[in-house]
């Protein structure tokens, strides 16, 4: 049975290609996927593993939570934590480190690399191990400042040449010292870091002669441990915490391979669902192949072989085709791997150095899913061959499902997608993330309720068709009755399609509504027409509000200022605004009392309200930063947003008790309203900052809704391969399917049709089959939107559903383009057949 099943392999080498090929995609993206993931996680592990070379003990400050009504802050480590660190017995030296938030600018003005890359520090004394100058000396006062080597050559900066800098607002002109090399991971991967020394980083970052870690080595001979048991005795305990830098590198390699998880689970997410559209063609294929061997099977039953023998020799087959796929797709996986870590370049992000890597958990991934898919894929079309009788079996090749086989498959298919829609409106009705669960389990019984029940639904849709066939004559007649001749077949080729466009259109739906509703949150919410932010998300100087306020053409402007407070015993945040402008610069609905904000009287969102029992009128005490009480009176509740929300605090009231206030972003309004000119005039005011964002409502709305379109760019990219798979499938299935009908296409020739109408009939075949199944996917997709909008909307009142039509059209019309293209090689060969060669096959 073996060598028979090897040499049906070979015999049918054509037949199985298109098997082989959506096997091979498959694996190809599981392997591609680690191989990507493994490859960058390595590079960015021993990346910062370098960085802690140098580091035998970390000594950080230790949060201290709150106590009564005090509020928890992070202590400083002072210069004489310092020099006790230096001097424990087992320490060879100690440095002390300062870091934060540094812009620098290009030669046009530009900010190089993305925001949160961007970091500053300190140069210990005028040789710092820790960072090897290639060229120029230590930094000296404010107007001194070294640049990374990566950086410099980026921008094309020299020793002596003058650069823009900015640390929280204000833009700083110091001459660049010198360049240094470091391993440093956000250096490596695009970023930049710009060094000053250490009085100088200190004043920049608000350490005023504090640092913010303490790097010590021990002297050859001394252990970490030891120097960590050395340390925790010198320093005081309950205001530091020491780590190993052993300890940091394995933390660091950590968090590393978590943040990696997450890529890695959402592509191999998409290589699954390729996959599942996979197994439909591998399944499909080899109840094809065995149909057409039916005779050959049942004469092995005649002399002797067993059911399990037939189904072993099928499931042989399928184990040869799985790991021919599974090798092809390993290699194909590489290069993949390979180009998706080139192809970030091209999205501005950097890589630090590495080689590729295949690990052996990855060569069995992939073998074992190539084999394992496809041997499950055959299992059941060699099984349900075994059973037929020889007898039954050699009196016709191959016989259509008949209604009352049906009837088993619809009532199954009727009770899943009972189910799974039951499921997804129940979900709708939960809050948040407590529906999510719920509705993923309902999308799967949905998705295999429809499944199952293709072959029911496509003779209704395929006849809904029927006006438009009658228009090309017999061909399009011939080309309905194929369509609905076998529904299984039917159902599995346009189930394929179908599941790539149901997720596609899903995705669509959901992004053009959120789009919609960031929108209109922007629009209803502020009023102010521009909002000024620093580029990483970091605190702005109060300078930048001062700035903007007595800025020409400005009519009012408010800095939104946070700080933490105590009240109720639980810690709250507090947001400083201007209270005589904030009115004028927001549009927010008041559910009870007045938008006041002034003196002790504060504004606070519906949910905190509600959180605290709070209501207009009523009173509360909080706890500031510096430890002093103030009652305050909620003069009135609005409803909050993800731009707008928590307890407004005019700054006058607020600032006095902050030990370093700072703004989190300013809105400004300007008298002749948002305009190109005007914004160019408030980037000058701020000094043509590169790291100071001003933008518009529109600019807001659309930095908000770039990661959705930047998940559903990365979703249609990825989603493509169990498109192509689909493909991939419709050309298989009619190739087989023009097999199987030689003899019928040969008297169709024989009584008059000629070769192009021939073509004509398998291609409308192919475009009915494909519509069929892009239909049923835009059905599913609108659905699945609409119920995924439904947990969103719970959470932003402005949500709304938004119907992409022209989208949809778009993609119904490249579900039929996939039906023409997969059409054009199985029409083509039917079109050559032998008209008497044909009718004399079998």
């Amino acid at each position: 049975m073996f060598r028979t099943a090897l040499r049906n392999v070979l015999a049918h080498k054509a037949r199985l290609l298109m098997t082989v090929l959506a096997v091979m995609l498959g694996v190809a993206f599981v392997s591609g996927t680690l191989v990507f993931t493994n490859t960058i996680s390595d590079a960015y592990q021993n990346s910062s593993a370098k960085g802690f070379k140098g580091v035998d003990v970390a000594v950080t400050a230790e949060y201290q939570d709150s106590k009564g009504d005090q509020v928890g802050r992070t202590p400083d480590l002072t210069q004489a934590m310092l020099g006790k660190a230096a001097k424990v017995p087992g320490a060879a030296s100690a440095t002390g480190v300062v870091s934060g938030f540094t812009a620098i600018a290009d030669k046009h003005g530009k900010l190089i690399g993305v925001g949160w890359q961007s970091e500053g520090g300190n140069y210990w004394g005028t040789k710092d191990a820790r960072y090897p100058l290639v060229s120029g000396h230590a930094p000296s006062g404010a107007n001194e400042v070294l640049i990374d080597s990566k950086t410099a050559e980026r921008a094309s900066y020299q020793v002596g040449d003058t650069v823009r800098v900015s640390v929280n607002g204000p833009v700083l002109t110091p001459t660049v010292a010198g360049i240094f090399t470091t391993d440093d991971g956000n250096v490596a991967a695009g970023g930049s870091l710009a060094l000053f020394d250490t009085a100088t980083a200190q004043q920049l970052f608000g350490k005023k002669g504090a640092y913010d870690e303490i790097d010590v080595t021990a002297k050859s001979g001394t252990g970490q441990a030891t120097l960590k048991s050395q340390l925790d005795r010198a320093l005081p305990k309950k205001l530091v915490k020491t780590t190993t830098g052993q300890k940091l590198a394995d933390d660091q390699a950590k968090s590393i391979a978590d943040g990696m998880s997450g890529l890695r689970q959402g592509l191999l997410v998409f290589a699954g669902i390729a996959l599942f559209v996979g197994t439909f063609i591998i399944a499909n294929t080899f109840t094809m192949l065995v149909a057409q061997r039916t005779k050959e099977l049942a004469l092995l039953r005649a002399v002797g072989a067993s059911r399990r023998q037939v189904t072993r020799s099928v499931l042989i087959e399928a184990f040869v085709v799985g790991a021919v796929a599974g090798v092809a797709g390993l290699v194909a996986g590489i290069g993949i791997g390979a180009g998706l870590r080139a192809l970030l370049g091209s999205f501005g992000a950097t890589v630090p150095d590495g080689p590729l890597v295949v690990s052996p958990g990855t060569v069995a991934a992939a073998l074992a899913v190539g084999v394992v898919i496809t041997m499950l894929a055959a299992w059941l079309p060699g099984r349900r061959a075994a059973k037929i009788p020889p007898v039954a079996a050699m009196s016709a090749l191959h016989s259509a499902p008949t209604t009352k086989s049906l009837v088993l498959r619809n009532t199954i298919g009727a009770l899943f997608s009972a189910a799974g829609v039951a499921v997804i409106l129940a979900a709708t009705t939960m809050e948040g993330s407590d529906g999510q669960a719920p509705m993923g389990l309902g999308a799967v019984l949905l998705i295999i309720g429809v499944f199952v029940l293709t072959p029911l639904l496509s003779r209704p849709l395929i006849a809904a068709a029927a006006p438009l066939l009658r228009g090309f004559g017999v061909a399009g007649k011939l080309a309905r009755q194929n369509s609905v001749r076998n529904p299984r077949r039917t159902a599995a080729t346009a189930s394929a399609l179908m599941i790539g466009l149901t997720l596609i259109t899903g995705m669509t739906v959901m992004a053009g509504s959120l789009q919609k509703s960031i929108d209109k949150m922007a629009s209803s919410a502020i009023r102010a027409d521009y909002v000024v932010s620093m580029a990483n998300g970091n605190a702005l100087s109060p300078d930048v509000a001062k700035k903007l306020a007595t800025a020409d053409g400005v009519s009012a402007s408010s800095p939104l200022r946070n700080a933490a407070s105590r009240i109720d015993g639980d810690t709250e945040s507090l947001t400083g605004v201007n209270g005589s402008a904030i009115g004028k610069l927001t549009d927010l609905t008041v559910d009870s009392g007045s938008f006041r904000v002034g003196g002790s009287d504060v504004v606070v969102d519906d949910d905190t309200a509600k959180s605290h029992g709070w209501k207009a009128g009523s009173g509360f005490t909080v706890h500031y930063e510096d430890g002093k009480a103030q009652k305050l009176t909620v003069a009135g509740v609005y409803e909050g947003n993800e731009m707008i929300r928590g307890i407004m605090v005019d700054n006058a009231t607020l600032t006095p008790h902050e030990t370093d206030p700072a703004d989190m972003q300013v809105m400004v309004k300007t008298a002749d309203g948002a305009s190109g000119a005007a914004k160019d005039k408030l980037e000058k005011v701020l000094g043509s900052n590169p790291a100071i964002k001003v933008q518009d409502k529109q600019d807001l709305s659309d930095s908000i809704a770039q990661a959705f379109t930047l998940i559903l760019n990365m979703v249609y990219g990825l989603l493509a391969m169990a498109v192509i798979v689909a493909v991939l499938g419709v050309i298989n299935t009619l190739a087989m399917s023009v097999f199987e009908r030689q003899q019928e296409i040969g008297m169709l020739r024989a009584i008059g049709l000629d070769r192009k109408a021939v073509k004509r009939m398998v291609r409308l075949e192919s475009l009915v089959i494909s519509l069929f199944g892009g239909v049923l996917g835009l059905g599913l997709g609108v659905f699945f939107g609409w119920a995924a909008g439904q947990l969103v909307g719970a959470k932003m009142p402005t949500y709304e559903l938004v119907l992409p039509w022209s989208r949809m059209a778009l993609f119904l019309l490249l579900a039929g383009v996939v039906g023409v293209l997969a059409a054009l090689w199985p029409a083509r060969r039917a079109a050559r057949l032998n008209m008497l060669a044909a009718i004399k096959s079998e």
